[in-house]
């Protein structure tokens, strides 16, 4: 693939990766642009009318019963990014960083979040052009989305913060300007827009998933290695042993191994040399089952998430409105991701044995 189209709601983990590790280009699809623009049209028109919807016209969390009049919008929205600002430790790799923005981009292009097409724009750029904001790894709530790190991400695109550009860190106003990229002004609801969702966690989780969907297929041939090794007991893998307890990944696993020892003549049947092997060969198909189930669960998750709309409030343009919600709150993932690092944890330990 040349490019990576972005529609808002089709991104696959392949794609993820092949823009974070493979630097393919990025271009939004005509009929998000068509969106984007909708839903910019509903925001300027709250304005207009100043109407009072949450972080358009009001002022954020505690002081969301403030009004804000549109000469103060944007101030409002930089100083939002600015306070935001505030994450500590190191910087995220640029991969994930990468997949911040990517994400980030597909979540605005529903449509459903009011920011203007010339920001989203701005963030393809710095893909394009490799601009990558210094985003530090701590920081972010997680019940209120990922406020903190999203900050740092935008800082750059206001002259602000640091990026890394062409392999050097400079300032995020100086990567800009040597990547060819003009600074942006927010104007209302884009702080918001920019940093309300999801997209960190999402990041370093859809690449995590990516690479545990390789790391149990690795599992698997250390584990027929292992019975080589040790003449392990096939009869262990037979299919009618798994057929009485249907968990689709201990099947797949067992069949997998058969396939993976076909032909072998470092096996043994059962009673040759022992009657039953140990745990940790006997019970490789029910261990790394388990765990593949659990990480096809968290893919499964991923793959909602990195197409959602994770923004507060939404736009909804075919009736004009801005609807206040919770869908910024990180529990889906977090909860998603405690499973796979248990799910990678029990892989290993059983290798280790």
């Amino acid at each position: 693939m040349d490019k990576i189209i972005i529609t808002g709601n089709t991104l696959t983990l392949e794609e993820i990766v092949a823009v974070c590790r493979d630097y393919k280009r990025v271009e939004l699809s005509d009929l998000a642009i068509e969106k984007i623009l909708e839903s910019r049209k509903v925001v300027d028109e709250f304005v207009e009318n100043e109407d009072v919807v949450y972080g358009i016209t009001t002022g954020f969390g505690k002081f969301s019963d403030v009004i804000i009049s549109k000469e103060e919008s944007k101030t409002l929205q930089r100083n939002l990014i600015i306070t935001h600002a505030v994450g500590a430790g190191k910087p995220f790799d640029t991969e994930v960083v990468r997949g911040i923005i990517l994400l980030r981009v597909n979540n605005l292009a529903q449509g459903y979040s009011g920011a203007k097409l010339e920001t989203i724009q701005t963030m393809i750029e710095m893909l394009n052009k490799r601009v990558h904001p210094i985003v530090p790894e701590k920081g972010s709530l997680g019940a209120s989305g990922d406020l903190a790190p999203l900050s740092h991400m935008v800082l750059p695109m206001i002259g602000l913060g640091q990026a890394e550009y062409l392999g050097k860190v400079m300032t995020g106003q100086e990567a800009m300007k040597l990547a060819g990229i003009a600074v942006i002004q927010l104007t209302s609801k884009e702080g918001l827009a920019l940093i309300n969702g999801t997209q960190v966690m999402t990041a370093v989780g859809a690449l995590t998933v990516y690479d545990a969907l390789n790391i149990i297929k690795v599992s698997d041939i250390a584990a027929a290695l292992s019975f080589e090794a040790q003449n392990g007991i096939v009869n262990a893998l037979d299919h009618r042993i798994h057929d009485v307890r249907p968990h689709k990944g201990q099947i797949d696993t067992a069949r997998n191994l058969l396939n993976l020892l076909t032909g072998s003549k470092m096996t043994s049947k059962q009673g040759e040399i022992r009657v039953q092997d140990a745990y940790s060969l006997r019970c490789v198909p029910q261990v790394h089952g388990a765990s593949k189930d659990a990480i096809n669960y968290v893919k499964e998750k991923v793959e909602i998430e990195i197409n959602s709309v994770t923004d507060n409030p939404i736009i909804f343009p075919e009736t004009k409105e801005g609807i206040s919600g919770g869908n910024f709150h990180g529990q889906p993932m977090a909860l998603s991701f405690d499973f796979l690092g248990i799910a990678l944890a029990e892989l290993a330990n059983i290798s280790e044995r």
